[in-house]
């Protein structure tokens, strides 16, 4: 609990949430979309994984659960369905934060990439069984490479503009412990 109440910890989880608030926002609002146009990535999913990637300890999961729930309220989708793959996705890698610490951007984009589809095939799955309404394949699948295209570019704004980075090996915070 003192991890959580540290201020940069605060600070990190209030410049998601807004970025977050921001980003359903903006697919709420009816702008102009001409019609047969690529639908977009999901910047929120892939921000949310790579920020996991980089400072888990600054996204609990209580807020990401509740950020795609409202998020699937807002968007008419079936409550709780995609926050529950977001939240096996978020916990799977902040299990293996460790690891991925060392390994090459590529590498990394790999494993998120998987993730990725895994939940995209298990929110698929999850929708034919309770038998709700579905998008089109086809565009769930543009949508789905959009979105894997879209996280080395999600993971730069996140280094150079947020300076969310990943914790060195051995890395300490200002009482000593490890991060």
């Amino acid at each position: 609990m003192n991890e959580f109440l540290r201020w940069d910890t605060l600070v990190s989880l209030g410049l998601w949430l807004l970025i977050a608030g921001l980003t359903i926002l903006i697919r709420m609002l009816p702008l102009s979309i001409p019609e047969g146009s690529l639908p977009r990535p999901d910047f929120l999913l892939t921000l949310t994984l790579a920020w996991v990637l980089r400072r888990p300890a600054h996204l609990p999961a209580i807020a990401i659960v509740a950020v795609f729930l409202i998020e699937d309220l807002f968007l008419f989708r079936p409550p709780g369905l995609w926050a529950l793959m977001v939240l096996a996705g978020t916990e799977f890698l902040r299990r293996r934060q460790s690891v991925v610490r060392e390994m090459h951007i590529f590498l990394e984009w790999a494993l998120v990439s998987a993730v990725i589809v895994a939940m995209f095939v298990g929110n698929r799955l999850g929708l034919v069984i309770v038998m709700s309404p579905r998008p089109p394949l086809d565009l769930s699948l543009i949508q789905l490479v959009f979105t894997l295209a879209s996280y080395p570019l999600v993971v730069w704004g996140l280094q150079s503009l947020l300076r969310v980075r990943k914790a060195a090996t051995g890395e300490v915070d200002d009482l000593g412990r490890k991060v």
